[in-house]
């Protein structure tokens, strides 16, 4: 006792070996005694024997340590020595010696200006001090963890580098931001930790890093050391042009896939695909396909498959399944050689349970809010961000950031904005709080929409920011210097379910759903649109595309290839998702390969041709997007015909000379003679028709220049007359734009 009372204030020394003890950098590490005459150096190191200082100057030894208890705690004066200076710890165990650089004689490495944007709640770059960063302190390397967890008694890090001791690397406090930091110079990358945060009742649990960019697999769900290993992008040309392009009057067909199942390998068929082979496979498939965008469902970690990626806990990790980051680096830098745009699917709606996730991250409310009726979402059993909160703010601002600003996607689509729009969003009168003004709208996520959108199209010009909402709300793409939510686009959900319950009509029926191909334009311009038909329309029991479809294999087909023509010709942007451009017939399932052996019959090889042939011919058809925004770029020939259950209509590029005539017959019945009005005076050829028997189809086809003629029909002085084919969609061009092709 009486080497405690002379090194320690009274009952420090058994708090300390207790693990009770907060503000350790008080009492551990180089101090000044009290008479100012002295330093001493105090450490706890469990199992250590002998603990000596040495200077990291020359390498000498400067003093021994007393043992102060016989659990590792040692301390000692360092003779004369009045000024601090930098030291290594000989540490001999039983079996070994081994000689490490004390944590606690180092200053926090926060920046203040970091730490106050953070609070504030407008941090870009959040993970570049918090987490797990390699830095360099007073001329040795290390790892700076940090923490966020205002609430904790006491937080240590644990890991392999300290035999998951939570006595051993307990953090430092900072009140004011109620972050935690330490610097540890003995780790390695791709060494597992995790943080002990014990919360003022004095339970302690276990969580992994809310920053971590790089984690271990279910069940254990640690966090990683992240390596040193920098990339070299290729990639700056794009980049550089992506500034320039302009997105709303450019082609935009997107590709959706989840790299979990589009194409697995091994003996067994479970192996996951990896990047390597997603760029030899996935990459030159996409292009050969003539898709512009290829959009990844979420990719941050997720232990469970069956969410798809949808129910993230590593926000900041890449999942392991397909390979490191530097692995998913090379893969968009590949998709980028090759001219095609990568998107990514992003959940800031809601986070799950999981125990060593953020859920009551601190032993208290900290991510999520404290009354369920705000915190907890009903349908998917998942806890809702706390946007009023600042630091929560800074935290998924900053992930945005990072997976545009460190993996250079091209943009993001945020899944399920109209649950983070709506207070009442699926819940019953008495489960849910009004906002201050008594109404139901979230102001506080609003205000975070609105805040992302804006700094993230500032900070990377001509990126993508992509909502999914499913409701009428008002002004999701428009500016928000106008009161709008800023996203750049709208995925078109009206048009997906009314054109999806026509298809599934029989053709004796479709007249009298008629209003369901035809009502979309009303609203067509009301928002910025993606056409979207995604992995959420071929699950849990919706089945397939093609088994939507009532009647035979021929009819299901050739309706399914017109569908198509109709949506590559309506006004919007484009997005299929995987195995669609080929018919699958089955359901997606995520724990398997898409049904690639389907290629080998003909319909389904005829699909995958059509959607190939459409994408081509949409990228070089500026009618079919200059405009596609604009009022001006699409006009109504014939949306009456309800009788014969066909469609005609025109699209016009900013040149109005750039415009394709398109019939679309969504009735078996075959209609010789058919009179369609034409903009120009001059012949039209059919550059596509579904029922090419190259596709598929019957081969009703219109060989050679159709003949005008001055005879008015459909609100122009001009017309043709044309076969219009069974179940098929057909495009026309005035023959001097032949070329086009």
């Amino acid at each position: 006792m009486t080497i405690a009372k002379t090194y320690f204030e009274q009952g420090s020394d058994k708090a300390l070996i207790n693990g009770d003890y907060t503000d350790v950098f008080s009492v551990l590490g180089m101090h000044s005694a009290k008479d100012g005459k002295a330093l001493i150096v105090r450490c706890f190191i469990p199992g250590a024997l002998a603990v000596d200082v040495i200077s990291a100057k020359d390498g000498r030894k400067v003093a021994s340590l007393e043992q102060v208890d016989e659990q590792g705690l040692f301390a000692g004066k360092m003779g004369r020595r009045v000024n601090p200076f930098a030291y290594t710890l000989n540490v001999k165990y039983p079996l070994c010696e081994q000689t490490v650089t004390d944590p606690y004689q180092f200053d926090s490495l926060l920046n203040p200006q970091d730490v106050y944007l953070f609070s504030e709640g407008s941090q870009l770059q959040a993970y570049g001090f918090q987490g797990a960063n390699w830095r360099e302190h007073s001329g040795v390397k290390g790892i700076h963890f940090c923490v966020w967890a205002p609430n904790a008694k006491k937080v240590a890090v644990i890991g392999d580098f300290n035999v998951w001791d939570p006595k051993r690397h307990v953090m430092r406090f900072h009140p004011a931001s109620g972050l935690w930091d330490i610097f540890i110079v003995e780790v390695d990358a791709e060494q597992h930790y995790k943080f002990a945060i014990t919360d003022v009742y004095g339970n302690t649990v276990v969580k992994s890093d809310p920053y971590a960019v790089s984690m271990q697999p279910s069940p254990h769900n640690a966090s990683k050391i992240p390596t040193e290993e920098d990339f070299q992008w290729r990639d700056s040309d794009w980049l550089n042009q992506r500034v320039l392009r302009k997105s709303h009057s450019q082609p935009m067909s997107i590709y959706e896939v989840q790299l979990a199942s589009w194409r697995r390998t091994g003996d067994d068929g479970q192996s996951y695909t990896d990047y390597d082979q997603l760029i030899s496979e996935l990459v030159p498939y996409v292009k050969e396909m003539g898709f512009t965008h290829l959009q990844l469902m979420p990719i941050s970690e997720y232990p469970f498959d069956g969410s798809w990626g949808y129910q993230p806990v590593g926000l900041y990790a890449p999942t392991y399944r397909f390979g490191d980051a530097n692995g998913l680096k090379a893969f968009i830098d590949a998709c980028h050689q090759q001219d095609i745009a990568v998107l990514l699917d992003w959940v800031p709606a809601h986070f799950p349970k999981d125990p060593h996730g953020l859920v009551r991250f601190d032993g208290s409310q900290l991510y999520e809010h404290q009354d369920p009726r705000k915190g907890e979402h009903p349908d998917w059993d998942t806890l809702i961000y706390n946007y009023g909160r600042a630091e929560v703010r800074s935290f998924l601002i900053s992930n945005a950031h990072y997976w545009l600003n460190e993996f250079h996607f091209d943009g993001l689509r945020l899944d399920a904005v109209s649950s983070m729009l709506y207070l009442d969003y699926s819940r019953n009168a008495d489960q849910w709080i009004p906002n201050e003004f008594g109404g139901r709208e979230n102001l506080q996520a609003i205000h975070f929409l609105q805040e992302l959108n804006a700094r993230m199209y500032q900070c990377f010009p001509g990126i993508n920011m992509i909502a999914e909402e499913s409701t009428a709300w008002p002004g999701v793409t428009q500016a928000t210097d106008h009161n709008g939510l800023g996203f750049g686009f709208k995925w078109n959900m009206g048009w997906m379910n009314d054109t999806l319950r026509y298809i599934s009509c029989d053709p004796l029926y479709r007249r009298y759903h008629h209003g369901e191909l035809t009502f979309s334009l009303v609203y067509a311009y009301t928002e910025q649109f993606i056409l979207s038909l995604s992995h959420d329309e071929v699950v849990h029991g919706k089945g397939s595309l093609l088994h939507k479809i009532p009647g035979d294999d021929w009819q299901k087909f050739a309706t399914l290839r017109a569908y198509y023509g109709f949506m590559w010709s309506h006004p919007g942007k484009k997005l299929l998702f995987m195995g669609n451009e080929f018919a699958q017939r089955n359901e997606w399932n995520h724990n398997q390969s898409l049904d690639w052996h389907l290629l080998d019959y003909a319909p389904h090889q005829g699909i995958q041709d059509w959607v190939r042939d459409l994408n081509q011919f949409y990228q070089h058809t500026p009618a079919l997007y200059e405009c596609d925004h604009q009022s001006e770029g699409f006009a109504w020939l014939d949306c009456h015909n309800a009788d014969n259950n066909i469609l005609v209509f025109c699209r016009y590029g900013e040149d109005k000379q750039q415009h394709v005539v398109v019939v679309v017959n969504m009735s078996p019945q075959v209609h010789q003679g058919f009179r369609v009005g034409v903009p120009n005076s001059e012949n039209y050829i059919e550059v596509l028709n579904s029922d090419h028997d190259h596709y598929g189809g019957s081969h009703v086809v219109n060989d050679g220049p159709c003949a005008v003629s001055a005879t008015q029909w459909q609100g122009m002085d001009n017309s043709i007359v044309i076969t219009v084919p069974p179940l098929g969609c057909a495009f026309f061009i005035p023959e001097s734009l032949d070329d086009i092709e």
